[in-house]
């Protein structure tokens, strides 16, 4: 009998990860041939859901992998929050290689602990996040002060608003993108490429390139299901995960100068902040990196691989 393998996210066909999850199966499927069955559900909300509940289904098997940002996890697994501190990462290559190295490789250490259903297999990028809102261009962080923006849920992140003088809607993405529609949050950030693919530049004018905060998507696959299969399909998908890792990477990179251009052709107005600009967005911040070096010790060791 075929094994049966159900992978899914929260975003069509045509985004960056619902590709790379397109790339595992095919691989397996190359690999296994009809000893696997290989199913894709895209978008949970399609049916329903909520973007969240991703997690339980693939904790549960209803999904066998399933991903999501981490930030999502943070209550379970606090760890992960130092990961959500804003201004980590000095750039994108040294994310990379972090989540690739010892950082990545404590993280999965903490969430298969504190959450018996998952085998971690990875994590697709889910980029550096920006600002984008309806009322006014962000220059500073006194340009956000009142600002209703829909965060993640993480304290981390919530807190990191506050600091900047906006007020912190924690909320799932599905309510979030219906009150933007609707005008009753000003602000939102994502990658540009979220921000798009969710429709967001049509109802928001001014975009930020704040890049406060780089995030993984982790890459969850269901315990039960992963250490029942043979050696052979286990090797191979983590093969298939790391190779799509890669791909999903590279597909990012020109999706968000794609997104870009979509935003201004809709009659957005993108800010890029000069160093000055930005370095006031990192002294904002500083108390959160303060409390982390209390909080999680040796962590800040990781980032250097």
């Amino acid at each position: 009998m075929a094994i049966q393998i159900c992978m899914g996210g929260y975003g069509p066909p045509t985004t960056t990860h619902s590709r790379a999850l397109k790339m595992i199966g095919d691989r397996l499927a190359a690999q296994f041939g009809k000893d696997v069955d290989i199913k894709y559900v895209w978008n949970v909300m399609d049916f329903g859901y909520k973007a969240e509940e991703v997690l339980w289904m693939s904790e549960r098997g209803i999904l066998t992998l399933a991903y999501q940002s981490t930030s999502y996890l943070t209550e379970r697994v606090p760890e992960l929050e130092f990961a959500d501190l804003p201004f980590l990462f000095g750039s994108m290559r040294q994310a990379r290689s972090a989540m690739d190295g010892k950082l990545g490789a404590y993280l999965s250490r903490m969430i298969e602990a504190r959450v018996p259903g998952y085998r971690m297999l990875g994590y697709f990028e889910n980029g550096y996040r920006h600002v984008s809102n309806r009322l006014r261009p962000v220059h500073k962080p006194a340009d956000m002060k009142g600002l209703r923006i829909r965060s993640l849920p993480s304290q981390m992140h919530a807190r990191t608003y506050e600091l900047l003088g906006a007020i912190p809607l924690i909320m799932d993405l599905k309510p979030a993108i219906a009150m933007i529609k609707a005008g009753e949050i000003d602000a939102q950030e994502n990658p540009l490429a979220n921000t798009v693919d969710y429709g967001v530049h049509q109802f928001h004018r001014y975009h930020t390139l704040t890049g406060h905060s780089y995030l993984s998507r982790g890459i969850y696959c269901n315990r039960a299901a992963f250490d029942s299969w043979p050696q052979a399909l286990q090797t191979a998908m983590m093969q298939a995960v790391r190779e799509a890792v890669l791909a999903q990477r590279d597909l990012a990179v020109r999706e968000e100068e794609i997104a870009r251009k979509a935003i201004e052709d809709a009659g957005g107005e993108v800010v890029e902040l000069t160093p000055e600009e930005r370095a006031a967005f990192v002294r904002a911040v500083k108390p959160l990196h303060d409390e982390a070096r209390a909080r999680f010790g040796g962590a800040f060791a990781l980032l250097q691989n």
